[in-house]
């Protein structure tokens, strides 16, 4: 048991005083509990250890230490220095054996978690900054409560004035005990009054009982209690049912039988002395009765009067001899009492005139040391004088290096022991943290269900929607209803309603809008669907897949093309790595050429472009769903202004052509520079895009439409066939795709990705994503069975897309091989097969133009 006397420092506004407490420590709930005495039941307070720091300064005095807890600071002082080092050595042991159990038992095992958090931190390093303290039994322990309680200049010093409650149960409860110690036959040798209550005891009694030996002991040794009463509670104390005095017992070897026979012996001897000195007193008691007795038996055997009257006479003269007696003592008293007095003042006199002998003798004497010093200096040569003072000065020396020896050695005490505590704290910081990540890991799992549940609850209630017009009318307004109370949930009542682990926001990093503001009013609760979708897959994602990813880029130092970075890449760059990627993947084809983009806006200013009015009318129509261009104040409008002139000046073959600037808006939105954002859309046009894909025919993006159904049909032919029964050219919906690269089709975090790729592989990933898409979607197509619906379902499904891990396997795993081979054959053919048609139609068109113009007007 880990109990004893510490002093603990109280403070009162400016008055601070130690006070003497016996503490226990609490291994159930790792508390150190503190009592004014061993004997109190109930405790003046405690020291919560399991978020507690311990330190120690040596400055602040030899035993002093201090217990940090998050309200408070408890500051603690043991009877000596090893006491102190093997309180804090022990509670060290103790908080690391508690906050150890409690994570092993605070998170259980669970299907939502991967890892298991039981078993990472049970054991303790085996680095010892500290070595274990011997154990000093004086001061702690059980053997520590025999001993008397540490004893304050004043009783109602140590007297805790915060809990008079308190201290008045302790005072009652200590009474009663002593009470009931002597039971009521008054055998000081019985001890049947002292058997143990059948009720169970908390840890406190225990160290009562351990402990109430000690004051009994310091009582006898102070003789302020009878030896019987001394020897009672002992007995009390050994035959007490203490729990732990039995095992004490078994462990005592034949030495402490010994030494605990001899205690009793002189114990029992003490006993023994006490009991003759009362049977003497009872003897002088008895002969002075006696005496009397036979005195008033002869009294009372007298016969006649004459007889009693003498012996009444005979008493009387015995009395007043006895006074006279008594009178002349009392004047020789007084006598002596005068003289007595007489001899005080003589000898006052006489000590007086010593004294001044004594001062005059002093006095002479120092005026002989001085005048003897003198002349020793006069006397002495310089030489010696100095050999002198350097023998002072080096003994001085010499005790101030001792003196700094053993500041040394107390701070290298207190640098190992402030060691271990940083390292232990350390060690419990990063199991809490541990346990920390694994809670908020089995939170995001759940709320990710719950998100689930909610988009199903919410799907089944589109479904309904869609049937209203088939329903009775009172279906139909309960419907109705539930739609109206699954609209207004809202963020701020979650938020309200509890923890809310990983809130989605309105914008995400780069400013797009999460979830999508649909103005038809039967297409909101679809934006409410694919909020939670987006939340479901953000929560379950983000520690399993999106954190090792990231600790994967941070790896990566220098950039190189490889397979890993491939991998890397197509699974998405973190937002914090992705600007550093995307400028080195342009920088490698397209080097920018210092100045030049400076001199394209100096031309652009002094010379206006044909393409500058269509450019103005795109700005405000540039990524609407995006806060930094939905305002025409932005001041990323004027930047993607000038970016598009740039180009234009730049590249007069195409000069401009409606897409480039979602283009660019893109690549300023993660590259912020603008000079960088136009040269990464140099890098998109003339680099990754086929010829004349943005010229004015358009041609090479005509071919891609051509090439993509080719790919479309040997990869999901169900879903071509579907699409050629009801007649659905998907070059209405895909030419977008390919020209602008999925901008504005895409949720933004997918889009990124798209880009991710597209950057470092080039146009394939925009064949590959395609056709993912319609993978995706492909059973949800199937079910519809209009031409109408299905145009109206392919404007806004690429909307409903959230799982962009599932679209990127589908994109680089399902769809495999896809060789880049195979895409330039298909392009090649196809584009004969275009220009040909062409050819042909404008053939077509010189005839008609002809025969026009041959019928005249």
């Amino acid at each position: 048991k880990l109990c004893g006397y510490l002093n603990k420092l109280g403070i009162k506004g400016p008055i601070k005083t130690w006070k003497s407490r016996w503490f226990f420590y609490d291994e159930n709930k790792c508390r150190l509990l503190y009592y004014r005495t061993a004997q109190d039941i109930n405790p003046l307070g405690s020291i919560d250890l399991s978020s507690a720091s311990f330190d120690c300064k040596m400055e602040n005095g030899e035993g002093i230490f201090e217990i940090r807890t998050p309200s408070r600071v408890f500051t603690l002082k043991a009877i000596s220095k090893q006491a102190m080092m093997y309180w804090l050595q022990q509670l060290q042991m103790r908080r690391w054996e508690f906050c150890n159990t409690q994570s092993r038992f605070s998170v259980g095992s669970s299907q939502l978690v991967n890892e298991p958090v039981a078993g990472r931190t049970n054991v303790v390093d085996n680095e010892d900054f500290l070595p274990l303290v011997k154990t000093p039994t004086e001061a702690v322990g059980l053997k520590a409560a025999s001993l008397p309680a540490p004893q304050t200049s004043t009783a109602l010093q140590n007297i805790s004035l915060k809990h008079p409650w308190t201290e008045i149960q302790n005072t009652v409860y200590n009474i009663c005990g002593s009470k009931q110690l002597w039971g009521s036959n008054g055998n000081v040798f019985s001890f049947d009054e002292f058997q143990e209550h059948p009720e169970n005891v908390d840890e406190k009694q225990e160290a009562e009982v351990e402990a109430g030996c000690a004051d009994k002991e310091g009582a006898l040794e102070d003789g302020r209690m009878e030896p019987r009463l001394n020897w009672i509670r002992k007995a009390r104390w050994m035959n007490s049912g203490f729990p732990g005095f039995e095992e004490l017992s078994r462990e005592k070897n034949s030495v402490d039988k010994v030494s605990v026979l001899q205690q009793q012996i002189l114990t029992l001897t003490e006993e023994v002395k006490s009991q003759k000195e009362l049977v003497k007193l009872l003897h002088k008691a008895l002969e002075a009765a006696q005496q009397e007795k036979r005195v008033s038996s002869m009294y009372l055997t007298a016969a006649e009067d004459k007889d009693r009257l003498e012996l009444v006479r005979h008493k009387v003269r015995q009395i007043a001899d006895l006074t006279s007696r008594l009178e002349a003592l009392e004047q020789e008293k007084k006598e002596l009492e005068q003289i007595l007095t007489l001899r005080d003042s003589h000898i006052q006199e006489l000590k007086e005139h010593v004294q001044l002998l004594m001062e005059k003798n002093h006095a002479k004497q120092e005026v002989i040391m001085a005048l003897t010093e003198q002349m020793a200096r006069e006397l002495s040569d310089p030489l010696q004088e100095a050999n002198t003072i350097t023998v002072e000065t080096l003994y001085k020396q010499q005790e101030e290096i001792e003196h700094l020896k053993d500041d040394i050695d107390a701070y290298k005490t207190q640098n190992q022991f402030l060691n271990s505590e940083i390292h232990q704290v350390t060690r419990l910081w990063t199991s809490v943290a541990e346990n920390e990540k694994a809670l908020l890991m089995k939170c995001a799992c759940l709320q990710a269900r719950n998100c689930q549940m909610e988009s199903k609850y919410l799907t089944v209630l589109r479904k309904l929607q869609e049937a209203v017009p088939g329903l009775p009318s009172s279906h139909a307004e309960l419907v109705k209803n539930l739609i109206q109370e699954a609209l207004q949930w809202d963020v701020k009542e979650e938020a309200e309603e509890g923890f809310n682990l990983n809130p989605v926001s309105e914008y995400d990093e780069y400013g797009f809008m999460t979830v999508p503001d649909y103005e038809i009013e039967d297409w909101k609760l679809l934006a409410k669907i694919q909020a939670l979708e987006i939340k479901s897959n953000k929560l379950r994602s983000q520690e399993i897949v999106e954190k090792p990813l990231r600790d994967r880029w941070n790896s990566i130092g220098e950039l190189n093309p490889s397979a890993e970075l491939k991998s890397l890449i197509r699974s998405g760059i973190p937002v914090e790595h992705r600007q550093r990627v995307w400028r080195w993947m342009v920088s490698r084809h397209c080097s920018p050429v210092p100045g030049h983009y400076q001199r394209l806006l100096e031309q652009s200013r002094s010379t206006e472009h044909p393409a500058c009015r269509q450019i103005e009318l795109d700005l405000p129509r540039t990524l609407t769903n995006n806060k930094h261009f939905s305002s025409p104040t932005s001041q990323l409008i004027p930047k993607l202004r000038r970016v598009l002139l740039a180009f234009s000046w730049h590249n007069p073959a195409i000069g401009y052509c409606q897409g480039l600037n979602r283009l660019a808006a893109v690549a300023l939105l993660v590259l912020e520079d603008e000079e960088s954002a136009f040269w990464c859309l140099v890098y998109i046009v003339e680099n990754l895009m086929p010829a004349d894909y943005y010229s004015d025919t358009l041609i090479t993006s005509q071919v891609d439409q051509r090439v993509f159904k080719d790919f479309l049909s040997e990869k999901l032919p169900r879903l071509m066939a579907h699409f050629e029964q009801y007649r659905i050219d998907v070059s209405l919906i895909t030419f977008n795709w390919f020209l602008v690269a999925f901008v504005d089709s895409l949720v933004s975090d997918i889009l990124l990705r798209v880009w991710d790729a597209f950057l470092y592989e080039g146009t394939k990933v925009i064949f590959r994503y395609a056709l993912a898409i319609f993978k995706y979607n492909e059973e949800e197509i199937l079910r519809i069975h209009d031409s109408v619906e299905i145009y109206q379902y392919l404007r806004f499904f690429t909307r409903m897309i959230v799982d962009g891990r599932k679209l990127m396997n589908i994109a680089f795993n399902d769809l495999n091989p896809f060789p880049m081979k195979l895409l330039r054959n298909r392009r090649s053919m196809h584009r004969e097969e275009l220009e040909a048609e062409l050819c042909e139609l404008e053939q077509i068109k010189a005839a008609y133009v002809k025969e026009r113009a041959e019928q005249g007007p």
